[in-house]
């Protein structure tokens, strides 16, 4: 059965690493979507115009099948892989790893880049903070007022989050609750007297 916690960052992180003069800056940031990602990683650019490589993965999603890896012109597979390697090690999602490197003029080979790169990305992770989250799910439904103490039974009972709540004709009312409580709140709301569960929107 697919977990319905997941691990990310409480908030954005950094790290330095330096090797034969090459000095490696890494900034882990906690995003929901590409846009944020893409948002994060033009200000890096920007704000470190002068560097040689930006490099960068990414992680979302608590499936965790959403990522990708960018060496940035560094060879291929000594910058991204290793940065997601410890992303996926740490078992995270919903982050985004970026490794800013200035060349100190003495090479490293693929193979120092390689460790360089995942050495940044784990000096960054070692000052973030890693936090539970739970994949939550949201249901709308609607009710005659006369039935409002049954409901509020079933929340107090189960502590959903009220999103959103009316009074109009009937009451209504959007509860939120982790993905693997989901069926229980549905099957005590229905045990309600004229209280109707609405149909999810795509």
């Amino acid at each position: 059965m697919q977990s319905d916690e997941y691990r990310t960052i409480a908030r954005p992180a950094e790290g330095t690493y330096t090797e034969k003069r090459s000095k490696f800056l890494a900034f882990a940031f906690p995003v929901s979507n590409l846009d944020e990602i893409k948002g994060h990683i033009e200000r890096i650019q920007k704000e470190y115009y002068d560097a040689r490589h930006v490099c960068y993965a990414y992680m979302l999603g608590h499936e965790r099948t959403n990522f990708r890896a960018n060496d940035n012109g560094e060879p291929s597979g000594t910058a991204g892989k290793p940065i997601l390697g410890q992303i996926n090690s740490n078992e995270l999602t919903d982050i985004l790893i970026c490794v800013v490197r200035y060349f100190g003029g003495i090479k490293l080979g693929t193979s120092g880049l390689i460790v360089a790169y995942k050495a940044a990305a784990q000096e960054c992770l070692a000052n973030a903070e890693f936090i539970e989250k739970t994949v939550d799910e949201t249901v709308d439904i609607a009710f005659e007022y006369p039935f409002m103490n049954d409901v509020m039974r079933v929340v107090k009972d189960l502590s959903p989050k009220i999103l959103d709540q009316g009074y109009d004709q009937d009451c209504t009312m959007q509860l939120q609750i982790r993905q693997s409580m989901m069926p229980r709140l549905k099957d005590r709301l229905s045990k309600v007297e004229t209280l109707r569960i609405k149909k999810e929107e795509e």
